[in-house]
């Protein structure tokens, strides 16, 4: 057998057991809660795996690694403000979103849940939210074929847009019969194996490089700047990296897999799993670009024609094809578990946030499920279209779909959560500020001086705080309601777990 066949077959094994893993979640798919929500019953370790995974995507493995490959540790910034950010998000979000959403009408999307927070009767605030998140998620999706492009084009020396329709197929089957517990278990799945990718490959590549010694003199032969985490980036630049933390608020394919745990007290080791296995498989992307800039220096005879592909070149030269296969599986894991949860959110925006209040039929949990389904091929197929140009790299595209849900969603979701007179005007005249911020700003010079997510975000909190204390009216139930989740989310007393 040849060396490619040998990863194919690699291939294949894992896309079977995704289809697999699809197949088991479809024959638990029941209803509308269960393919948007898998009715609240995921575990903690099952819920930090899937959000880790989910958020992470072909960034970790390919972007991140490619950009300090390029630049230097100075590019580290970005994974910095990140891990603090997901602690954060953790640490606050979670057990109060948990908590609220269940009594804010059992809500299962975040339009839903701000539309019953704050009692808004004109349905404006979730049709816009719905608009907002099919906008961005179409870039985020976007962003995840172009990965898949590359990665086949870079592993097999396949057409690129042969390689990202055979991921977006593989992806999209699994998540249009899996749904959200589709998306959920095969995260699981691919958040190991990532896991595990990131610190095999860098742990054999140290070795190869001849140790710290021989990776430290062969970056300085590069450039001794690379191992400066402040080198060659202004203090703008700095913040502006380490401002990506920021987005963790107001991401939906994040969160809501916080509105999915058993109970608000699982946040607590929801915590303490994804934090770690995000600090785990940050320094494995980090040490493998730094590993990736020694080898290539110690072997000018290769050639690496694509930086964001270091991780895929250094574990075809590392490992037996076999192996190597099941390792650059770990990109596809990647690309791919990020892909399923944003197609879900999509469906759900398109299904429970948008059809269901134009249309006057009510829905049986049989066509809820049908109509979800429609909802992500419809986005997976224009997500595709907009892929097939091969425009912007992976970074810049996640980079402004982040912003784009960080800075619209994100003071919102935080408002909505800890500050009881924030209202339905001041909510959506923020959350529209800072879309249309992160929309100019991105497209203009100035992206160039600040990242678009900090403008973004900061003005959404003015706006959302001043519209708020100018439009805000005593309403009991919406005062009795935040009382109620504040105490659901500290109590120490958990309620019974549904098994999932």
């Amino acid at each position: 057998m040849t060396d490619q066949t040998f990863q194919i077959s690699a291939m294949v094994l894992y896309m079977l057991a995704m289809l697999g893993i699809g197949w088991y979640a479809y024959r638990k798919t029941s209803d509308l809660d269960d393919y948007m929500l898998a009715g609240r019953g995921l575990k903690p370790g099952v819920a930090a795996l899937s959000a880790g995974a989910s958020d992470m995507s072909g960034w970790l493995l390919l972007g991140l690694p490619g950009a300090i490959y390029l630049s230097g540790l100075v590019e580290v910034w970005i994974a910095i403000g990140l891990t603090i950010g997901a602690w954060l998000n953790w640490k606050f979000v979670a057990p109060r979103l948990r908590s609220y959403t269940e009594v804010a009408n059992n809500s299962i999307t975040v339009p839903s849940f701000l539309e019953n927070r704050l009692k808004d009767t004109s349905r404006i605030l979730r049709v816009v939210s719905g608009v907002i998140i099919l906008v961005f998620f179409t870039f985020y999706v976007s962003s995840g074929m172009v990965a898949g492009g590359v990665f086949f084009e870079s592993s097999f020396n396949s057409d690129y847009t042969i390689g990202m329709v055979v991921v977006a197929t593989v992806t999209i089957t699994y998540t249009l019969f899996g749904g959200f517990m589709g998306a959920t278990f095969t995260d699981v799945a691919q958040g190991l194996l990532m896991l595990v990718a990131l610190i095999i490959v860098p742990i054999i590549g140290f070795v190869q490089v001849g140790g710290f010694e021989g990776l430290t003199t062969s970056i300085n032969a590069v450039d001794p700047s690379m191992l400066n985490l402040v080198a060659g980036g202004s203090v703008l630049a700095i913040i502006s990296a380490a401002a990506w933390g920021l987005g963790y608020f107001g991401q939906p394919h994040i969160i809501v897999r916080f509105m999915a745990m058993r109970t608000p007290q699982d946040a607590t080791a929801g915590r303490r799993i994804g934090v770690s296995w995000m600090i785990l498989t940050v320094l494995g992307a980090i040490s493998t670009a730094l590993v990736g800039i020694a080898y290539f220096e110690q072997n000018p005879q290769l050639t690496l024609e694509d930086p964001e592909a270091v991780f895929l070149s250094l574990s075809q030269a590392f490992f037996h094809p076999f192996v190597a296969g099941i390792v650059l599986a770990a990109v596809l894991a990647a690309v791919m578990s990020t892909i399923s949860s944003q197609l879900v959110v999509c469906s759900s925006a398109l299904v429970e946030d948008l059809y269901n209040m134009v249309s006057k039929r009510t829905l049986t949990p049989k066509q809820g499920v049908v109509l979800g389904r429609l909802g992500v091929l419809v986005v997976a197929i224009v997500a595709i279209v907009l892929a097939s140009g091969r425009n912007e790299s992976i970074l810049s595209l996640v980079a402004f779909a982040w912003a784009g849900f960080g800075a619209s969603f994100g003071p919102t979701i935080l408002l909505a959560l800890f500050w009881k007179k924030l209202t339905m005007p001041g909510a959506l005249a923020g959350m529209l500020a800072g879309a249309v911020v992160v929309f100019t700003w991105g497209n203009s010079p100035l992206a160039g001086v600040m990242y678009e997510i900090v403008p973004g975000f900061f003005l959404n909190v003015i706006i959302a705080a001043v519209v708020s204390r100018m439009t805000w009216k005593h309403n009991h139930q919406i005062e009795a309601e935040f009382d109620e989740a504040v105490r659901g989310a500290s109590t120490k007393r958990a309620t019974e777990p549904v098994a999932a």
